[in-house]
C-alpha cells in the first residue's frame, strides 16, 4: 500500500461516495454512489479516508444489490471489519477523470467557486450541490444560505473557473 495523502494534496481528490454499512455475513459493504450511472464507481481505482487522508485501497466484487450497490474490500471478510468503514468516504485523483465535456462541469469544479448575479451582487460561495430529480441545486453560502438551481443557459449563465466565478440570473432577496 502506498503512502497516505497528507496536506494540499485533497484538492487533487474528487469524492465518487462513501460506505454506508455492512451488508451480510461475509465483510461486504453497502456503497452510496455520485457517479451517473451509480455503477461506474466501480470502474475506478479507488483511495478512502477524508481530504486530506486519502489511503489507496483495492476492491473487487462491486454490483446492485436490489436498490443499492455493495462491494468487497481487500482485507475485509467479517461485518465487523466492514462496519469500521461506515462514513468513510471513496476518492480518485482528479487527474484521473476525463474531462467534461463543453458547458458541463464536474461538482468538485464548482465547489468554492463565487456566486454572483447579473447586476454584480456577491451572493457568497458554492458550498456544495445535490440532486432534486429535475435538476441539480448549488448551496451558495454567503450572509445568508441560498439554494439555487443549477440550469445552465437558465438560471446560470456563465461558469469561469479560471477566475473562479458563477454567474446567475437570480434575485438577491430570493
Amino acid at each position: 500500500m502506498e503512502a497516505t495523502q497528507t496536506g494540499s494534496d485533497h484538492s487533487r481528490f474528487v469524492v465518487l461516495g462513501h460506505f454506508t454499512g455492512p451488508h451480510g455475513l461475509k465483510g461486504w459493504i453497502k456503497v452510496f454512489s455520485h457517479t451517473d450511472p451509480r455503477e461506474r464507481i466501480f470502474e475506478h481505482d479507488w483511495w478512502i479516508g477524508r481530504p486530506g487522508d486519502w489511503q489507496p485501497i483495492r476492491h473487487h466484487g462491486g454490483r446492485k444489490q436490489g436498490k443499492t450497490l455493495v462491494v468487497q474490500l481487500e482485507g475485509v471478510n467479517t461485518p465487523e471489519q466492514a462496519e469500521a468503514y461506515r462514513d468513510v468516504q471513496i476518492a480518485i485523483p482528479r487527474d484521473r477523470l476525463p474531462e467534461p465535456e463543453e458547458d458541463c462541469w464536474y461538482w468538485a469544479d464548482l465547489e468554492g467557486l463565487r456566486v454572483r448575479t447579473l447586476e454584480g451582487v456577491e451572493l457568497g460561495r458554492v458550498s456544495h450541490l445535490f440532486e432534486t430529480g429535475a435538476n441539480d441545486v448549488m448551496v451558495v453560502k454567503g450572509e445568508r444560505e441560498r439554494l439555487i438551481p443549477f440550469t445552465y443557459g437558465h438560471t446560470v449563465q456563465a461558469v469561469d473557473l479560471e477566475q473562479g466565478s458563477i454567474l446567475v440570473d437570480w434575485d438577491p432577496e430570493f
